[in-house]
């Protein structure tokens, strides 16, 4: 059977959750989270995508000119099991931008990013039609001596409590003293304690991807798209968590890897 055989259906929170936290790399999602879609295969949820707010959407909104607060989403969470037959990204990317442009005509374009520090570098997006549109070096995924790894934002929002105390439990093996005053005095987080105790963020490179849901908004693009021959040349390529120079030899596929309704997207 092929990827078209595939059925996508909205799934409550609960079960996209689990299902990212069993299938995607990281095994962590992400709580804003506001649209959940299920990839189904042979009656089995065996894939999740979850869309919602960016973090940094105010910074974000400005990537297209004249976008209203509502006119953009971000592809949060993609996880699919291995089980599921090849191509089934890009056709289950294909199905839940259809269902978008017909229950939420609002939105104009997706924005997601590919985390070529730790697992790709974006085939998926590339092979779905996103367009290129940043490459840097990561300073968002950091590592601790230890090997546990946390977002950035997640140490140094004031949202992110749990992450933090979390983070401070990994700084306090080290030294106590440092991981009892991660927090400052205001409740917000500062880098330097983890800094001291020998965290750093991990090599590689975060690549930004748009997708154009209403096609007009893509003249309205305000940075310049990127080709994606430049991934390569600036050493960015990533699969699997293993640099594409390691791999020059190997074929590559073209993909990577309720009780409670989705909310309403405002």
């Amino acid at each position: 059977m092929s990827a078209k055989a595939l059925r996508i259906a909205p799934i409550n929170a609960v079960d996209a959750r689990g299902c990212v936290r069993r299938h995607h790399y990281s095994g962590k999602v992400v709580n804003n989270s506001q649209l959940h879609l299920g990839v189904f295969w042979n009656g089995n949820l065996e894939g999740a995508m979850q869309f919602g707010p960016s973090l940094d959407k105010r910074k974000l909104r400005g990537l297209v000119a004249d976008t209203p607060w509502n006119g953009f989403i971000e592809l949060n969470r993609m996880a699919f099991s291995e089980r599921l037959p090849r191509n089934s990204e890009s056709r289950a990317l294909a199905i839940a931008f259809r269902l978008m442009r017909k229950h939420y005509p609002h939105l104009q374009w997706v924005v997601s990013f590919a985390d070529a520090a730790q697992s790709g570098d974006g085939t998926i997006y590339r092979a779905a039609g996103f367009v290129l549109t940043g490459i840097k070096r990561n300073d968002q995924i950091w590592i601790s001596p230890s090997g546990e790894r946390f977002a950035r934002f997640s140490l140094t929002d004031q949202s992110s409590l749990q992450q933090q105390q979390s983070a401070r439990r990994v700084v306090s093996r080290k030294t106590v003293t440092k991981g009892q005053h991660i927090l400052a005095v205001d409740g917000a987080a500062s880098m330097r304690p983890y800094v001291e105790a020998g965290w750093a963020p991990i090599e590689g490179y975060q690549l930004r991807y748009v997708y154009f849901l209403d096609r007009a908004a893509a003249a309205r693009l305000t940075v310049p798209v990127i080709p994606f021959a430049r991934i390569d040349e600036m050493g960015a390529g990533m699969y699997r968590g293993e640099a594409r120079a390691k791999q020059a030899t190997e074929a590559l596929p073209v993909s990577g890897g309720g009780a409670a309704p989705t909310r309403a997207l405002q």
